[in-house]
C-alpha cells in the first residue's frame, strides 16, 4: 500500500514548482540578429555606393568615311574681313546737299550716293565756257582779217613784179600778212587752253556727285546733309571725311593668326572647316589662300588668309571664326574603309605604360581595356581596337580607378557622333 501511495504522489501535479523554461525568446533573438546582419550589410552597400567617385560618360562611335578622309590637323580662330572695303568720299571740300544712302543697302557700280553743292563748281564752268566762247570769237576775227591781209600781199606782189608799187610796200603786207597768221596761231592755241579749262570745270562739277566704286553693300553712312566733308582730316570734328562705308561681299574671306611653333602644318591650298561663333552647326567649306609671309613679334603669330567656298548673307565682316586645317583627301583610288572607332581624347589614359579605357560594365562597375590609339581626329582620337561602336566609356577617369571598380556616372552622357 506504501508503495501505491508513492505512486499516486509522484502522478500529481506540483504548482508550486517553476514552469519550465519557453522557446520563444530565443526566436525573437535570433530574429533580432538577422534583422541586425541585414541592415549592416545594406549600410555598408549604401556607404560603398556612396563612396563610388562621381564620373561622366561619353558614347563611343564607329568613324565615318568623312570622318577618315578629312582628319584635323590643326584649330586656329579668327575673323571674317573683307578684302574689298572703301570709306566713299568726295574728291573736294563742300556741303553736303543730299545723302542717298542708308546702312544695309545694296549699291551698284557708279550709282550716286550723295551730292555737294554744286554752287562753286557751275560758276567755274560757266566761266570756262564764257573764255572758251571770246577765244572763238577771237579766232574768227584774226581770221577775216589774214584773208584779207592775203589778198593785199598777193595784189602787191603782183603790182611790184610790174614795178607799180615799190618794194617796201610789197615788204610791209607780206609782214602783217605773217603776223596775222601768228596771231592766229595764238588765238587758236587759246581757244584750246580755255577747252581744257572748260572740261576741267565739267569735272569740277562732276566731283560733286558721290559715286560707289564698286558694287556691294552700305555697312556706315558716316555723313548728313548739311555737313562739310573734305578728303583731307582738316577741320577737326567740323569736317567729315567720307560720306560711308561699302563692302564687297563677295570679297569675304577670314584671316586667322597662327602660332609660329604650328604654321608648319599650313600650307597653301590647304582645305579648311570654318565655323561660325553665331552658327556653331553651320560648317562652312574653306581653303587656305595664303600665308603672310611675317610674324607679330608680339603675340608671335603669323597671319594666314582663308577663302571661303560658300557665299551666305548670313555671313558678314568681323564675326568670329572657328577654322580646322584639315588633311588633304587622299584619292578615290587609295581610300580604304576606315577601321575602328571614334573616342574623346579624355577618355584615353595611360597604365603601365599602356592605353586604355574603362568601359562601363553593366550600371556601376567598369571593366578595363587595353586599346590602340590610331590617328587624330580633331578633339576625338581613333581607337583600332579594345572598343566597339555604342560602348560607354568614363571620361577623365579618376587615377585610382582599377578594373571592375564602382563609379556613379552622371546623367549627362557626351555624345560621340
Amino acid at each position: 500500500m506504501a508503495n501505491s501511495a508513492d505512486l499516486l504522489k509522484e502522478l500529481r501535479i506540483d504548482r508550486s514548482a517553476p514552469p519550465p523554461p519557453s522557446r520563444r525568446g530565443l526566436w525573437i533573438a535570433l530574429a533580432a540578429a538577422v534583422s541586425v546582419v541585414l541592415l549592416a550589410v545594406l549600410a555598408w552597400r549604401l556607404l560603398s555606393r556612396g563612396e563610388a567617385p562621381v564620373v561622366r560618360t561619353a558614347d563611343v562611335a564607329a568613324i565615318g568615311n568623312n570622318a577618315g578622309s578629312s582628319a584635323s590637323v590643326l584649330d586656329a580662330t579668327g575673323y571674317v574681313v573683307a578684302r574689298r572695303m572703301a570709306t566713299v568720299s568726295a574728291k573736294i571740300t563742300g556741303k553736303v546737299r543730299e545723302v542717298l544712302i542708308e546702312e544695309g543697302q545694296q549699291v551698284d557700280a557708279g550709282q550716286v550716293m550723295a551730292t555737294l553743292d554744286p554752287i562753286d563748281a557751275d560758276a567755274q564752268r560757266d566761266l570756262a565756257a564764257s573764255q572758251l566762247g571770246a577765244a572763238r570769237s577771237q579766232i574768227a576775227g584774226v581770221e577775216a582779217r589774214l584773208r584779207e591781209a592775203e589778198a593785199n600781199a598777193a595784189r602787191l606782189a603782183s603790182l611790184s613784179r610790174q614795178q607799180l608799187v615799190s618794194q617796201a610796200q610789197r615788204d610791209q603786207a607780206v609782214a602783217e600778212r605773217d603776223a596775222l597768221r601768228a596771231q592766229l596761231a595764238t588765238a587758236q592755241r587759246n581757244a584750246q587752253v580755255a577747252g581744257a579749262q572748260l572740261r576741267i570745270a565739267e569735272q569740277g562739277v562732276d566731283n560733286t556727285v558721290v559715286r560707289a566704286p564698286f558694287a556691294g553693300v552700305v555697312v556706315a553712312k558716316a555723313a548728313q546733309p548739311g555737313e562739310i566733308v573734305s578728303p583731307l582730316s582738316a577741320g577737326g570734328g567740323f569736317t567729315r571725311t567720307g560720306i560711308g562705308t561699302v563692302v564687297d561681299m563677295d570679297s569675304l574671306e577670314v584671316e586667322v593668326d597662327v602660332g609660329e611653333a604650328f604654321i608648319g602644318r599650313v600650307k597653301p591650298g590647304m582645305p579648311v572647316e570654318a565655323t561660325l561663333n553665331a552658327y556653331p552647326d553651320w560648317k562652312i567649306p574653306a581653303e587656305v589662300i595664303a600665308i603672310i609671309p611675317t610674324a607679330d613679334r608680339g603675340k608671335a603669330t603669323v597671319k594666314v588668309r582663308i577663302a571661303l567656298k560658300q557665299r551666305d548673307p548670313r555671313i558678314v565682316p568681323d564675326m568670329g571664326v572657328n577654322v580646322s586645317f584639315l588633311e588633304r583627301a587622299a584619292p578615290a583610288a587609295a581610300q580604304t574603309p576606315p577601321r575602328g572607332v571614334r573616342v574623346p581624347a579624355a577618355a584615353i589614359v595611360e597604365r603601365e605604360g599602356k592605353d586604355v579605357a574603362f568601359a562601363m560594365d553593366g550600371e556601376d562597375r567598369v571593366e578595363l581595356r587595353e586599346i590602340e590609339v590610331g590617328r587624330a581626329l580633331g578633339d576625338d582620337r581613333q581607337v583600332v581596337s579594345g572598343l566597339s561602336a555604342g560602348d560607354r566609356v568614363v571620361l577623365s577617369p579618376p587615377a585610382g580607378l582599377e578594373d571592375g571598380g564602382e563609379v556613379s556616372p552622371t546623367q549627362d552622357t557626351v555624345s560621340n557622333e
